[in-house]
């Protein structure tokens, strides 16, 4: 049986102690027929031999899983606790499974779901507790369910898309720099041994890799602590507002990456704010929930600007345009989607076009950045070995 730990206040003093109970709600019980009040009660986390206690990560699949479960379950009529009560117990992942059964205790006292989840936000973001709370409101659970499930899966195979397009020139560039560097600890020596001998003067562009070269050998602490440096640099100033604001800004204006950064915030905005108003959670609420979970701080400020324009009596679409974010067909397409009542079927087809869009943009990264990094790999290297045989050029001529 878990042990679960507890502070409580007796004759004003704080006592803390456990006690073994099957959940959180009979360890509470179990307390009070003892006449003692938990102020705070906390499973014990179980202690690994070399570890520490281990918890299993939960992931977007757990999650989805969970969810077409709980959908199929409520459309067959069972009630919220047993359906819970089942996907708690045979959920794959422990601590998900302990999660879930944490949400039935909360449903037990009395809590409805959509409050329940709240308390795990790190699980059930928001988006997905007020689609719970539309589907609790409008008596259709089982169908926001599956729309959610439907959405998660999308939005994790657009992240999986724009990771796949990172990976390729980030592993190139990797390489390049271990090339470069091994030729410039373990070969460029060789050579400056041998140069240093004969005396002669070197060549500019051997000057020049010979001084690089003695950089990496004794300096390269140097470098290390410049990346460091830039590192939290970068990130202290990324999570002020202002630099957050300048930073986002500069990557939707990128030759390349900046058109791939703009489709995915178009397909993300679209697919969430129309499955938000298809499940009958209102336009402002959907929007500032887009706004929020947006990604970057450009568009969560033309949203939010379009939110206050609503307010005053504007439609969606002009305050959007204004902003000079999203393209001038998403911006006609939602005016018509608004204009003819179907702004949620209007925004799932922008979305699903934007998928596409999504995927021609990674493929076409990939196609341009392949032989521009071939390109700029072979450059440096071709020009270190032609500065390496400079010199051996020069004492054939002087022989």
């Amino acid at each position: 049986m878990p042990t679960f730990t507890y502070k409580a206040k007796v004759k004003g003093k704080v006592q803390s102690g456990e006690v073994e109970a099957e959940n959180e709600k009979a360890a509470s019980a179990k307390l009070k027929q003892q006449n003692i009040r938990p102020t705070s009660i906390k499973k014990k986390a179980e202690p690994s031999a070399l570890f520490g206690p281990k918890v299993d990560k939960i992931t977007t699949r757990d999650v989805v899983i969970f969810t077409r479960q709980f959908s199929t379950m409520v459309d067959a009529g069972l009630p919220l606790v047993q359906c819970l009560d089942i996907l708690g117990k045979q959920s794959e992942n422990p601590t998900f499974g302990e999660k879930i059964l944490e949400v039935k205790s909360n449903i037990e006292m009395g809590n409805n779901l959509s409050d329940s989840l709240r308390k795990y936000e790190d699980i059930w973001d928001q988006l997905y507790c007020n689609l719970v709370e539309a589907g609790e409101v409008g008596g259709i659970l089982d169908v926001i369910l599956r729309r959610l499930a439907d959405y998660i899966e999308k939005a994790e195979a657009l992240k999986k898309k724009v990771k796949s397009a990172m990976v390729y020139p980030g592993a190139i560039v990797t390489v390049a720099f271990l090339v470069v560097a091994f030729l410039m600890i373990f070969v460029i020596p060789s050579f400056a041994t041998m140069f240093t001998k004969g005396g002669a003067e070197l060549p500019g562009p051997t000057q020049i890799v010979m001084d690089v070269s003695d950089f990496f050998q004794n300096q390269w602490y140097v470098m290390i602590g410049g990346f460091i440096a830039f590192f939290f640099t970068f990130k202290k100033t990324y999570a002020t507002k202002r630099g957050r604001i300048e930073i986002d800004r500069l990557a939707l204006k990128l030759p390349v990456f900046g058109i791939l950064i703009r489709k995915v915030s178009v397909a993300k905005f679209t697919r969430t704010l129309g499955t938000l108003i298809s499940s009958g959670v209102p336009l402002i609420e959907g929007l500032d929930i887009c706004a929020r979970t947006a990604g970057n701080s450009i568009v969560e400020i033309a949203v939010f600007k379009t939110i206050e324009a609503i307010k005053e009596g504007e439609t969606i679409a002009a305050p959007l345009a204004r902003e000079d974010v999203f393209p001038p067909m998403v911006i006609q397409m939602i005016d018509v989607g608004e204009s003819s009542g179907s702004l949620d079927k209007m925004l799932a087809k922008i979305a699903d076009f934007y998928d596409e869009e999504v995927d021609a943009a990674v493929e076409g990264l990939t196609a341009l950045l392949e032989p521009m990094l071939m390109v700029f790999l072979g450059t440096i290297v071709g020009f270190i070995v032609v500065a390496m045989y400079l010199p051996i050029f020069k004492m054939g001529e002087t022989i």
